[in-house]
């Protein structure tokens, strides 16, 4: 089915493959001849019951049900204290399949049980097909507060299956395509009028699907190798996420991710005219892209005090100033912004919400 083949990527602890297969449950199954934990979405345990079966009879393995609660610090005592139970042990590796959060689990338990252990993924949604599965990061929530901890542990091997897309419904779908939108727009303005007039494509065309995912994998990875501790260059990969991250907590989670980061840019890019710093004409053919990528969200409910208070907190924020992450220039060049949570930088984000149409509750 795919027409893509492999790459690999520089890291701090070496080089990293990115293998893209058919076969997903012989690689599998492959590992199995190695002391392995799997650590998998329940979710994806039920529907690859079948699948699965062969792989896990002789291994252990470990369900998660995957929910942000489920990322929080708390949960991780009793995460290491199972895995010890089941009888990992040091040298062996644990093998995540699902999506970010089994991901950020799995990579945050590999850098921290018995001071690191190797591990490999199989990501199964597009969100993290797209972009999270390379770079490193793992992202832990912390009191309520989203990715407040983490780790730059890359895994040993990532394996992407697009055979795992199929199960996917339509909301996970656009958020994937989120993420996608937002690393065709950290490439310039080019790359997002490109994305723009393919978007309908993308979503019914496999081939066009395959180049634009292909191409937002090479755009991340020349990124993360320039900066893979994200103190400088990588920064930008956060446009749309200062934003975005308050709009998850503010919905109470019911919009996922890439979704929330759709709304992210959409707010970073009206921010950025208000500005003056991007054209209308630029502007307008982000919000149609954006607008396209929401699907039945725009209305969602909103705890206004629950995003300011997200936003405030957000881990870029330094001092009393938010670290926007935004477009300027006619390149749509995206660059870091401080602003101060003053009276009008709040009036801007519930003027944004109220005009967009959601359900505000203060």
């Amino acid at each position: 089915m795919s027409k893509l083949s492999h790459f690999e990527i520089q890291s701090h602890k070496g080089p990293y493959s990115v293998q893209f297969t058919d076969e997903a449950f012989k690689e599998l199954q492959n590992l199995t001849e190695k002391k392995v934990c799997f650590i998998i979405d329940k979710n994806v345990s039920e529907i690859y019951k079948a699948q699965l079966s062969p792989v896990l009879k002789n291994s252990i393995f470990y369900i998660i049900e995957a929910t942000e609660e489920n990322k929080d610090l708390s949960h991780f005592t009793k995460y290491a204290v199972d895995l010890t139970k089941l009888g990992v042990k040091r040298n062996d590796t644990l093998v995540a399949i699902g999506g970010g959060i089994i991901q950020d689990i799995t990579c945050f338990l590999a850098a921290t049980l018995f001071r690191g252990l190797d591990w490999v993924f199989f990501p199964t949604t597009l969100l993290a097909q797209v972009d999270s599965c390379i770079g490193s990061k793992s992202s832990i929530n912390v009191g309520g507060v989203k990715n407040l901890m983490g780790t730059f542990t890359p895994p040993k091997k990532i394996f992407i299956s697009l055979l795992f897309l199929k199960s996917l419904k339509p909301v996970e779908i656009l958020s994937g395509v989120g993420e996608m939108i937002k690393v065709h727009g950290i490439a310039g303005i080019h790359y997002l009028t490109d994305f723009a007039k393919n978007y309908e494509l993308i979503l019914s065309n496999d081939e066009v699907f395959q180049k634009f995912l292909m191409q937002s994998l090479m755009i991340k990875k020349e990124m993360i190798e320039k900066d893979e501790f994200d103190t400088g260059p990588r920064l930008v990969m956060n446009y749309g996420h200062t934003f975005g991250h308050a709009v998850e907590s503010a919905s109470d989670y019911q919009i996922p991710h890439g979704v929330a980061i759709t709304i992210g840019q959409a707010m970073a890019c009206h921010y950025s005219l208000s500005q003056k710093m991007i054209s209308p004409e630029i502007n307008l053919m982000a919000q149609t892209l954006f607008t396209k990528n929401l699907g039945d969200f725009k209305n969602s409910r909103i705890h206004f005090s629950v995003f300011l208070n997200s936003i405030k907190k957000d881990k870029k924020n330094s001092g009393q100033k938010i670290a926007l992450i935004i477009p300027k220039n006619t390149d749509f060049k995206i660059e870091k912004y401080d602003v101060e949570a003053n009276d009008s930088f709040i009036q801007f984000c519930k003027n944004y919400f109220l005009t967009e149409g959601f359900n505000v509750i203060e």
